[in-house]
């Protein structure tokens, strides 16, 4: 049986895997041993901005990403730089490591956050970044153990992406992090 159109989350292609580590630079050199892939885009300290945890606006989230293509999937390492309240620490305490969400696109970023939410998976942390490009991670723990990260249609994320499938076709193996 398909049950691809009735499934709840059929409509969200997974683009993206997300770990959190406690060190950006060594998870890079750990991933790119074991999985063979780089370079990883990124590594420079970033904020998501505008943020609102469970309902509350909190401070900005401080944090180094870096993103690497493997095959169709991009993967994104994240180290928490900062202690206030945020989706990371809900998984992970400061120095654990582990997987932390999928990420996924949305045509209609706020009617898809709200349906999710409507399905009993709740906003954990919404955020700005680019600017002013709404993202936020629902939290799927309790049916899925891990964290959803929903995207609008935005050129910004898109040439993300783009640019790390594109620096992993050139990579020559010799410089593992390349900056923004």
């Amino acid at each position: 049986m398909n049950t691809s159109r009735t499934s709840p989350l059929a409509a969200l292609k997974v683009v993206q895997n997300c770990y959190v580590v406690p060190d950006i630079e060594a998870a890079c050199r750990q991933f790119s041993t074991l999985y063979g892939i780089g370079p990883f885009v990124g590594g420079v300290e970033g904020v998501l901005e505008n943020h609102v945890y469970r309902g509350q606006p909190t401070p900005p989230v401080r944090l180094k990403a870096a993103f690497a293509q493997s095959g169709d999937l991009n993967l994104e390492l994240i180290e928490v730089m900062s202690d206030g309240p945020n989706p990371f620490r809900d998984m992970f305490a400061k120095g654990e490591t582990g997987f932390h969400h999928v990420a996924v696109f949305a045509s209609d970023y706020e009617a898809e956050r709200d349906r999710l939410v409507a399905l009993g998976l709740p906003v954990a942390s919404e955020f700005t970044i680019f600017g002013n490009t709404r993202v936020c991670y629902i939290d799927a723990r309790a049916a899925l153990g891990h964290m959803i990260e929903l995207y609008p249609e935005d050129e910004n994320l898109r040439a993300l992406y783009r640019r790390t499938r594109e620096a992993a076709a050139a990579w020559d193996g010799k410089q593992l992090i390349v900056p923004f």
